[in-house]
């Protein structure tokens, strides 16, 4: 047998495959297809204080190599999670990461209070998301905003406290620093790009245009996640959770090779949802045939690469 698991400060997961936010809905979903309490964590979509319909109009556009979405944070709330979600993440003994947004500072407060008093072991910032008007994104571009916001969260919340990094700024070991400096005890990166799909059709002599603007994911932005993964672990010390296209055993090994401790399945879900489970069989299929015995080993190895 290998040992497969790690620890975030003292958050215990048994193994460094998680599953993104957005892509696994609440809780166990997904259970038709895999068996979701192995995974080493799940994160759940992104939870604001009060309940959100997400964005209006076209909010999913296929493109080469992954997906662009704009939902815009569609969720049930704080107070329904706890309600009707959390019971269910208890009762199956799945191991999960609670994602909170927020439009202010006060409701990121808010929500990692109560988190706090529900006794949660890990949440996971999202200063990130580009597809909301106000909140997330705009704290996640400035350090200064991010660093202050993070120090207030960190003050209202014991647990493990993740920082979800964003792509689209134009430092990313300056937003990393400042996360690691405000007290967080991880990142996860990256959130999606800024991009957009366009649709045209050629109708009786004229052209029909539809367009998509939001957040890019998937195959297409992996080399993106690499660099920004590479460039971050040069800076801080505290534990990286990679995100970008990650669909493959190679996948998983090329993130760790520059400074991933564990990895977040987003886009390759909606397409292979057994795959987080699948990935976790690989990854011990190969430390058991390479004589790899824990995760730490295999982490190190690979880094002197």
């Amino acid at each position: 047998m290998v040992d497969l698991s790690l620890k975030i400060k003292d958050f215990d997961l048994k193994n460094p495959i998680i599953t993104a936010s957005g892509t696994y809905g609440y809780n166990n979903e997904f259970d038709d297809f895999c068996e979701v309490n192995k995974l080493g964590a799940v994160v759940t979509k992104g939870i604001t204080l009060e309940p959100r319909l997400g964005n209006e109009g076209e909010r999913i556009f296929e493109t080469y190599g992954g997906m662009i979405n704009r939902i815009g944070l569609e969720n049930v709330g704080i107070q329904a999670f706890l309600d009707e979600k959390l019971p269910v993440l208890q009762k199956c003994n799945i191991n999960f990461i609670l994602n909170i947004a927020g439009n202010t500072v006060e409701d990121y407060i808010k929500l990692a209070k109560i988190a706090q008093e529900n006794d949660i072991k890990a949440i996971e910032l999202n200063v990130s998301c580009p597809n909301v008007k106000c909140g997330c994104i705009e704290f996640g571009v400035n350090k200064q905003a991010l660093y202050e916001l993070v120090s207030i969260v960190r003050k209202n919340y014991d647990n493990c406290l993740i920082v979800k990094l964003s792509p689209n700024v134009t430092s990313a070991e300056d937003l990393a620093t400042a996360v690691q400096s405000a007290g967080a005890d991880a990142v996860s990166a990256i959130n999606t790009v800024r991009g957009m799909g366009v649709k045209l059709d050629f109708i009786n002599g004229g052209f029909k245009k539809t367009t998509v603007s939001g957040g890019l994911s998937g195959k297409a932005i992996k080399p993106v996640a690499l660099s920004f993964i590479d460039r971050i672990s040069k800076v801080i010390d505290i534990p990286i959770i990679a995100i970008g296209g990650i669909c493959t055993l190679a996948d998983v090994l090329e993130f760790f090779s520059v400074g991933a401790k564990a990895v977040q399945i987003g886009t390759a879900n909606f397409t292979h949802p057994d795959i987080a489970e699948k990935l976790i069989n690989d990854l011990e299929k190969f430390m058991l045939e390479n004589n790899f015995s824990t995760l730490d080993d295999l982490q190190k190895k690979i880094q002197k690469s």
